[in-house]
């Protein structure tokens, strides 16, 4: 069974930066693709940066050139790179990712997870 762990929020002044990770923890898993979302106080759930098993990256257009979304295949883990922060990034960060795993019997297991959140907070 794969869990994800995320890490990495906190509080950070305008301009800085910060990096959240989320690890798939299991064995015999890797990570596919990865979304990264943020939920702002009182506000709907927003995609911010998307990235396909081949690679393809994607952002949206309030974070396009600061965020930045990366996997390391051997530590099994997906981050998001954000970089000089703004206020209006203050939000729950979560990702969610698609993982391939194989059973005992080398059966494969296709899976789509959320992370749990963590908060990042701009303080202007």
């Amino acid at each position: 069974q794969v869990q994800l762990v995320e890490s990495g929020g906190g509080l950070v002044h305008t301009g800085g930066s910060l990096r959240v990770s989320c690890a798939a923890v299991g064995t015999r898993v890797s990570i596919t693709a990865i979304e990264w979302y943020r939920q702002p106080p009182g506000k709907e759930r927003e995609l911010v940066a998307s990235l396909t098993s081949g690679g393809t990256t994607n952002y949206a257009d309030s974070v396009k050139g600061r965020f930045v979304i990366f996997r390391d295949n051997a530590k099994r883990t997906a981050y998001l790179q954000m970089n000089n922060l703004k206020p209006e990034d203050t939000a729950v960060y979560l990702c969610k990712v698609d993982t391939l795993g194989y059973t005992d019997t080398d059966e494969p297991v296709v899976a789509r997870l959320w992370g749990q959140g963590t908060q990042v907070t701009v303080s202007s």
